[in-house]
Formats: structure tokens, C-alpha cells, sequence
């Protein structure tokens, strides 16, 4: 048999649900407080705080830092195999997409970016950090990292626009394959800070390296995304 608290739990998640589906909550929208919701259902911010993150999970509400939680607008369709860069892909959608550049470093590869790059000798790098949004919204922090000999003076160039556009622009260089590792993970403590999330809070991370056309890897990049702004959808035909 189901608990009393089971039972009071699904009422309040349903109840959220149904003011969601039925855009009685609109997108964006900030929902009550934890107390004015345990006020409303009269029960304990123990139990809104357990259907609130069983909703988050859903994707149908997400939370700010020090802000409470908001109704979450409709996922974007992510296709891996398609060759659209950000911008592209989110106006396609018909949303609005914006980015900014955080910082760029340029160090020696290790730990990580060593490993992605596939470096094993002393390698300069540069670590080109970026927040995009979609409708204003920050949902997706970047970290690009390029093999420093094969992008003379790039960090001249606009790193808010595309960097595929760039490559092929200014080098040549055209991907002719990709390779993707999605890992559901919790946020590290500078991403939690750009996505204005709490430190641990889940995100799902994509490592994307790219190959150009002669076959030599080309850079790679990590992407962390906000779970509820985003739908992985692939489709060969792109």
C-alpha cells in the first residue's frame, strides 16, 4: 500500500503538472515559494522540496540559485550528426540564441584536455571558455580547447561567433567527423557559477572532439548543458 506521503507527493506533482500542460503556468514563469507551496498544499517544505526536484528531473520546472524555480520553456532538439553550429541551430527552432565569451586561456595540455586531444608531449593549448543562451536564458557553458600550432593568432578573432565558421574561414579546416561521449554529471563548481545553479547540481555533459579532413584531430570541446533545456535527438539524415 501507498504511504500517506506517497500519495500527498503525487498530488502535488500533479497538480504542478497539470498548471504546466495546461500553460496556466506559462513558460518562465517563477513559481511560489517553497514555503507559500507548503503553505498552499499544507504540508512540510520537506515533501514540496522532494516534487519539486522530481519535476526538475522531468524537465518541467528548473531552478536559479538563490532565485527559486521557474517553469521550464520547451527543450531544444540537439542532433549530434548535424554539421549546424549553435546559432544556427537554436534560430532554426525559432528561438533566440546569444553567447559570450567568458575567458581564454593558453597553457600546456594535461588531465583532461591531454586526454581528449590525444597529446602526449609537452602540447601548447588554448582554452576558449563560452556561455550561450537560448531566449535569454543561460543554459549551456563551453570549453573549447585547440591545439595551439594549428590556429595561428585565432584568439584575435570574434570567439563569440562560430568557431566552425572560423576554422574553415581562416584555415581551411572543415570537420569531417565527430566523436561524442554524453555523460549525465553534476556540475562543477565554475559551471554551476555561469549557469547560476548550485555546485552539484546535475548537468548533462557532452565531450565532442573533432576531426578535419585530412584526419587529424582537431580540437575538442565540453559541453555543459542545462538537463532541461535540451533533447538529444539523432537523426542520420543531417
Amino acid at each position: 500500500m501507498f504511504s500517506h506521503a506517497t500519495t500527498q507527493l503525487s498530488r502535488i506533482k500533479n497538480t504542478i503538472r497539470e498548471q504546466i500542460n495546461s500553460e496556466i503556468l506559462a513558460e518562465m514563469q517563477k513559481l511560489p515559494s517553497e514555503r507559500e507551496l507548503s503553505q498552499l498544499f499544507d504540508t512540510t517544505r520537506i515533501t514540496i522540496k522532494d516534487a519539486l526536484v522530481s519535476l526538475e528531473t522531468e524537465g518541467l520546472i528548473y531552478r536559479e540559485e538563490r532565485r527559486g524555480w521557474y517553469v521550464s520553456p520547451q527543450r531544444i532538439c540537439y542532433n549530434p550528426l548535424s554539421r549546424s553550429h549553435f546559432h544556427q541551430m537554436i534560430n532554426d527552432q525559432n528561438r533566440i540564441a546569444e553567447t559570450k565569451l567568458i575567458s581564454v586561456r593558453s597553457e600546456m595540455a594535461a588531465g583532461k584536455y591531454a586526454a581528449a586531444l590525444e597529446v602526449e608531449g609537452i602540447t601548447p593549448i588554448h582554452i576558449i571558455e563560452r556561455l550561450r543562451f537560448i531566449d535569454g536564458r543561460a543554459v549551456l557553458f563551453v570549453e573549447n580547447c585547440l591545439k595551439a600550432a594549428l590556429f595561428p593568432s585565432i584568439l584575435e578573432q570574434p570567439l563569440t561567433q562560430s568557431l566552425t565558421q572560423l576554422y574553415a574561414k581562416h584555415y581551411g579546416y572543415h570537420t569531417q567527423r565527430s566523436r561524442f561521449d554524453v555523460i549525465p554529471t553534476s556540475a562543477p563548481l565554475n559551471v554551476a557559477k555561469a549557469l547560476n545553479l548550485s555546485e552539484g547540481q546535475p548537468v548533462l555533459k557532452i565531450c565532442r572532439v573533432n576531426y578535419k579532413q585530412d584526419g587529424e584531430l582537431l580540437d575538442c570541446e565540453f559541453e555543459y548543458w542545462r538537463p532541461d533545456a535540451v533533447m538529444i535527438q539523432i537523426d542520420s539524415r543531417a
